[in-house]
């Protein structure tokens, strides 16, 4: 079982290195640095595929297609390739196990059949050009994924909770938290696939007001092309200004939320460090996201604010876990 416990948390540690190089592939426009998949223009990587690439730069200078952008969205989509075989080796040891193992080899099994559905993802993000539903699919996907190893990891690996404190009362508060900031990453990722995080260059107001005008139809359809409505049309500031503004109103939200979880875990004996954690990575989470509007955008504080995002789910995931796992 060692064996089945080190996959885990490599795949673990490994998971929260794709999300965050994803995350990195798509603030620098390199999504669609190889325009086909699961290789750059069918070949293995970009080196083999350096004629074609060059073709498409001279065709298109500064465009999505060029050396750099191929290496990273490859090196990513490498990474994730190894990710689907720890997957796949978790869930085969957990099945083999089964007998023995702490757990029903039901989690292992969702935890493959997700990592499929993201290979799909994966490519549609490609083939359908970086439609924003598809890739902020993708991302909620990769943040699946992440809690569900981290379900697993503390099912498998973590401390035992037995003869702990009696915390049913806090469960409610620890669900709160968790579902809130899972609402806040899915919004999140509509700004970022959108490209609406500076749709609003001032805070805390917005184009000067509490209250700009948006256009909140547009915005929030799910089925259209990238910068475009349902109808065709290129995308207005006021429906960019929607999609931003109601990520910024949904972290009120959060900070009431899981700042008085953090509160109540902090005076939680058994609890007191996770909650402690989770208050911190709260107030960074909410420093980065004003930096990323005061300072335009820097690629580093952009990508730290995803970063951020996965680290608050993967710290709810275990305090939710300890939650009901305890009497």
């Amino acid at each position: 079982m060692n064996l089945y416990r080190n996959l885990i948390v490599a795949a673990l540690v490994l998971t929260f290195g794709v999300v965050v190089l994803g995350a990195y592939v798509r603030l620098s426009d390199a999504g669609l640095g190889c325009p086909d998949w699961p290789g750059c223009y069918g070949k293995l990587t970009p080196i083999h595929a350096a004629d074609e690439i060059a073709q498409a730069e001279s065709v298109q200078p500064g465009g999505p297609v060029s050396h750099a952008k191929a290496w990273k969205e490859m090196v990513h989509r490498y990474f994730a390739g190894i990710l689907g075989l720890l997957v796949l080796g978790i869930f085969a040891l957990a099945w083999k196990n089964r007998k023995d193992a702490t757990g029903s080899p039901a989690l292992p099994a969702a935890l493959l059949a997700l990592i499929v559905f993201q290979a799909l993802l994966g490519m549609w993000t490609v083939t359908e050009l970086l439609k924003p539903f598809i890739v902020t699919s993708h991302l909620i996907g990769g943040m699946s994924t992440l809690a569900l190893l981290a379900w697993l990891w503390q099912r498998e690996c973590g401390p035992s909770l037995y003869g702990m404190a009696n915390v049913r009362h806090l469960r409610l508060w620890g669900g709160l938290a968790l579902v809130v900031v899972a609402i806040q990453i899915v919004l999140g990722g509509w700004v970022s696939t959108n490209y609406a995080a500076l749709a609003c260059l001032d805070f805390p107001k917005c184009h000067g007001e509490w209250v700009p005008e948006m256009a909140f139809t547009p915005a929030f359809t799910l089925h259209r092309e990238l910068g475009m409505d349902a109808s065709g049309n290129l995308l207005t500031l006021k429906a960019l200004t929607a999609i931003h503004w109601m990520h910024r109103v949904w972290a009120v939200v959060v900070l009431v939320f899981v700042g008085y979880a953090a509160f109540r875990l902090v005076r939680q004996p058994g609890l007191s460090g996770l909650g402690g954690l989770l208050g911190l990575l709260l107030l960074v989470q909410i420093c980065l996201g004003i930096a990323n509007v005061w300072l335009g955008l820097p690629l580093l504080v952009a990508v730290m604010h995803n970063a951020g995002a996965a680290l608050l789910l993967l710290v709810l995931v275990v305090i939710n876990f300890r939650l009901f796992r305890m009497r």
